[in-house]
């Protein structure tokens, strides 16, 4: 079975960096599909934040571009995202999976996901 597992969230103060990774196992389409982060605030949908392509081409969305970074490891089947100048706002659970329908299908459902708040 394909798993998706996050890790690196934590308590960060406002202004703070993170590092989030994720590695994807039990699939053999990882190197071959975009991937993207994620973000799920309380009460809120679930948000793509950041796309990569399978030539490492990033894609951000508006309010994270400057300060986030996507980058990926084929050979290891991971998945990394590079969070600075944090803002409170943007406290979430994290999570790492295929950016269209079809693709998140093949990688299965949805991880654990991982939490990171962010303080005032």
């Amino acid at each position: 079975q394909v798993r998706l597992v996050e890790s690196g969230g934590v308590l960060v103060q406002a202004g703070g960096s993170l590092r989030l990774s994720c590695v994807v196992s039990g699939s053999i389409f990882f190197s071959i599909k975009p991937m993207g982060w994620y973000r799920q605030a309380p009460g809120k949908q679930r948000e793509l934040v950041a796309r990569i392509s399978s030539g490492s081409d990033t894609n951000y969305e508006d309010s994270v571009k400057g300060r986030f970074t996507i980058s990926r490891d084929n050979a290891k089947k991971s998945l990394y995202l590079q969070m600075n100048s944090r803002k409170p706002e943007e406290t979430a659970v994290c999570y790492c999976n295929g950016v269209t329908g079809s693709d998140q299908t093949i990688f299965g459902s949805w991880g654990q996901g991982t939490q990171v708040t962010v303080s005032s």
